[in-house]
């Protein structure tokens, strides 16, 4: 199970490496950048399936898709 992923906010896009909880989705997330607070994409659960090169625990462990 990979619990970092690398969020890029779509407004601005600055990269931060985030830790992801292992245990739920994280729905919103603010850009340390802009401030921007990013919110999941129709379809998906969280912020880290939307902007995040690697989907969130949940989803790797069910081995489902968030779209």
């Amino acid at each position: 199970m990979i619990l970092e992923s690398i969020i890029r906010c779509p407004n601005c896009g600055f990269e931060s490496t985030e830790r992801m909880p292992s245990d739920a989705c994280q729905f919103f997330y603010d850009c340390k950048r802009c401030g921007a607070r990013l919110k999941p994409k129709n379809g998906d659960c969280c912020v880290f399936c939307s902007y995040g090169t690697v989907p969130c625990p949940p989803v790797q462990e069910s081995g489902a898709r968030c779209r």
